[in-house]
Formats: structure tokens, sequence, C-alpha cells
């Protein structure tokens, strides 16, 4: 908080970092992602450092465990879940920023920090606070869509490319309507509960990775048989020989560019069932490492 004395501020980081190390310690499972103290002081300046040990050990075992793995997978997951949301109130806006390709990072510490690295008014952080405790563990990213949406007529008359939306959705107001958009949260969570936009959560992840067009990459080579291939040169070279005859007048010379052309078909041939099979034998175990 601004305005607090500096031995008082040594103090409370002292405690901040006994009670990080605490439950890392003690929990070896969980990884330490920027944002997470600010989670924590939350709880040191409101209940101390005794009891926020206790309660953040147990949040960081259930409401923050997505966020607290070696990677970011999950966490990405869980913002996947926010254009859906969006969608389901509000096509438009989300057309539009989907027309922008703003993605969804722009929610990245709203999400991770409970919305309390981005408020500078304390009062509206622990009121937050108190509702997540209360609720889903998703319930932070439907509280962000819901300030998506009342932000809706910005959102629309900014300029649609990636850099000016995000610039907008990253600046949360201050003075935003806190209870009525707790209480609309609450009621999209009851509308659309996770279950219903989980397929399209997974969609959304789908479609934004190079590994989401490996299936048709797969595909397309299972229909690209190599004998198939193999008669498409040959046909390929017999009306090149017939070109060639009316341009090559020595025998000894055509012969030769006939050899050529088919050991040059038959190369291509076998590399191109090389790479056929190379490219379904190594599908199954590059599905496996994206897809666990």
């Amino acid at each position: 908080p601004t305005g607090m004395p500096d031995d008082q501020r040594e103090g409370l980081q002292e405690e901040l970092i006994d009670i990080i190390l605490h439950v890392l310690k003690r929990n070896p499972q969980l990884h330490y992602y920027q944002g997470y103290h600010d989670i924590v002081v939350t709880f040191l300046l409101v209940v101390g450092d005794r009891l926020a040990t206790a309660l953040v050990e147990k949040l960081s075992t259930h409401h923050l465990r997505d966020f607290m793995d070696p990677t970011m997978d999950n966490t990405k997951h869980i913002l996947n879940y926010l254009m859906p949301i969006i969608d389901q109130v509000n096509p438009e806006v989300h057309d539009f920023m989907q027309s922008a390709e703003v993605g969804t990072i722009f929610a990245l510490s709203w999400l991770i920090t409970w919305f309390g690295h981005v408020l500078s008014d304390f009062r509206h952080v622990v009121r937050l606070y108190d509702f997540f405790l209360a609720c889903h563990p998703l319930m932070p990213i439907y509280f962000a869509a819901v300030i998506v949406l009342y932000r809706k007529q910005e959102v629309l008359n900014c300029e649609c490319d990636m850099a000016s939306v995000h610039h907008l959705l990253s600046q949360i107001p201050q003075d935003l309507p806190y209870e009525a958009l707790i209480s609309k949260a609450g009621d999209l969570f009851v509308q659309f509960p996770p279950s219903e936009l989980a397929k399209e959560a997974a969609q959304q992840q789908a479609e934004r990775t190079a590994a989401s067009t490996f299936k048709d990459f797969e595909l397309a080579s299972v229909q690209q048989r190599p004998d198939t291939v193999l008669r498409q040169r040959f046909r390929e070279r017999f009306q090149g020989e017939e070109r060639t005859k009316s341009i090559l007048t020595k025998p000894r010379t055509n012969r030769f560019v006939k050899l050529a052309v088919m050991g040059l078909t038959v190369a291509l041939g076998a590399a191109a069932l090389a790479v056929v099979k190379s490219a379904l034998e190594w599908a199954p175990k590059f599905e496996l490492q994206i897809f666990p």
C-alpha cells in the first residue's frame, strides 16, 4: 500500500517471503509464478502472517493450483474460456476481437493475481477476493469477461487491430461498478457453466497452434499413395518425351534424356515414399507430445 513507512514495508516483505517459501517447501509440486506474491500479500495485509500462511497454502493447492504448474499450459487453457463467454453474450464484440486478433493475453495478470495487481483501490481488491473465495475457481475468468462486455462500446469504437484493442483492454478503469459486475459474473456462471464451454475452450486452443493442422497433413499424406505419385511422374515423363522428340534429333541424345528423366522420376518417387512413411511413423509420437 502507498504511504507505508519503510521499516513496516521491509518487515512486510520479510513476512511475505517467509510465507511463500513455507508453502513451496511444504508442497514441492507447486511452482512460484510472477504475480503469486500479489495474492499472498493481500492475505497477509488482511489476516496477518500466521493465518495467511494457512490460507495461502490451502488456496495454492486448490483455486491457484493450475497457475503453479511447471508450465503455463493450464493457465492458457483457462484463458481460453474468456472468448466463448463473450461470444455467448455478445457475438459482435467476440467477432470484433477475433478480427483484431487480440487474443486473451491482456487478461493474464487479471487472472493469476485475482485482479490484485491491476486495481489501485485495496477495498475493491479484497471485495473481489471475498467473491472468488466463495465461488468456483474459474470465476475470475467470468469476471474478466464481464469487464470486457461492460466496455463493449469502447471496444467496438477502437481501431480493429491487435495493438489498439490490447492497449485499451489492458487498462482497467478504476471506477467500475464492482457490485453490479460481480452480480453479472455470477449470473453468467449459472447461465453458461464451464461444462458447457469446455469444448469451445479446447477448440480455441487447438486453432491457435501449428499442431492443429497436423491431422490435415497426415490425411493428405495418406491420400498421396506412392504408387499414385509414381504413375503421375511416369505420365509427366511420357508427355515430356513427346515434346523432346521434336527438339532432339540424335537418337543417342534422346536415349540419355529418357534415362535421366526415368532416374529422376524414380528418385522423386522414392523420396515421396520415404517422406510419407516417416511422417506417418512420426505422427503418433508428435501427437503424444502435444496432447499427452
